[in-house]
């Protein structure tokens, strides 16, 4: 793959080629040039360059009507989907059973729900009761039965002091700090 179209994004490959179609006119009007065993001169090089721009706007053009494609269609989606959901529901009730009617409209009859067999039935009503015992889940009314007990309360008041406010500085110039000077001795 080239480096113009390797580069980031379409827009600049695109000013790439366009670049290099410029630059190619303006130092090389009447040039000629053999670029990988192969003659060009001034035009048919523009040309080759020329192609591959018109190639990235044909596919910035294709790019756009695809998103604006997708845009209508998940636009009409949904409208129709509710439309859609309904007409299957109204389906499957007018023709409950009748599964070479529903067949006609792309549809097959909904299967007639079988029980769980009574071992799997309690190994699944353990295996919750053991969930709930183990998350410490309970129901509504347990929950309203659950009071907490308080032995005895300490208020112990929080006292700030209140914002003083800062000391006003000096009017005059900032006294100069000095060293204490080391005597001999």
């Amino acid at each position: 793959m080239s480096t113009i179209t390797s580069a980031k994004n379409k827009a600049t490959a695109l000013t790439n080629v366009q670049a290099l179609i410029t630059g190619t006119e303006k130092h090389f009007p009447n040039g000629q040039f053999t670029l990988g065993n192969t003659a060009y001169t001034t035009a048919t090089l523009v040309q080759t360059l020329q192609s591959l721009a018109d190639a990235i706007t044909a596919l910035d053009t294709a790019h756009s009507a695809v998103k604006d494609g997708v845009a209508a269609l998940r636009a009409m989606e949904t409208k129709v989907d509710p439309v859609i959901r309904a007409y299957v529901t109204f389906l499957r009730a007018t023709f409950s059973t009748a599964t070479a009617q529903l067949g006609d409209f792309g549809l097959q009859a909904l299967k007639a729900r079988q029980p769980l067999p009574t071992e799997k039935r309690a190994a699944a009503t353990a295996k919750l009761r053991a969930t709930r015992t183990a998350r410490g889940t309970t129901s509504k009314k347990q929950k309203l039965a659950v009071k907490g007990d308080v032995t005895g309360v300490t208020v112990t008041p929080i006292t700030t002091p209140s914002p003083a406010s800062p000391p006003a500085a000096p009017a005059g110039p900032a006294p100069v700090a000095t060293a204490p000077v080391a005597t001999p001795k």
